[in-house]
């Protein structure tokens, strides 16, 4: 029970940094500053991510004319799920 706790606190933890990133890359579009690629939002889409990245394109609308962002991320998310279902299945207390 209590790793479950733990890890369900780094995975928030995770997707609000997650969130933060596309809103802060939101800003820095907005005022013409320079940019990471976008390789590395994906990445952390990926990386049980997809919850705060979904979140962050919904809520700052970045991102949702591209289609790696607009079917990327709710794969991740999908996949994401899955993985966090598969290892509750196999025992994760």
């Amino acid at each position: 029970m209590k790793e479950r706790l733990i890890i369900a606190a780094a995975l928030a933890a995770w997707n609000l940094v997650v969130f933060c990133a596309y809103g802060l890359d939101k800003r820095k579009a907005k005022k013409g500053s320079w940019r990471p690629p976008e390789k590395p939002l994906l990445l952390m889409a990926f990386f049980m991510g997809g919850a705060g990245a979904l979140l962050g394109m919904r809520v700052f609308r970045h991102k949702t004319k591209h289609a790696a962002f607009y079917i990327g991320v709710p794969v991740c998310l999908v996949l994401n799920i899955a993985v966090i279902a598969f290892l509750v299945s196999r025992g994760l207390k």
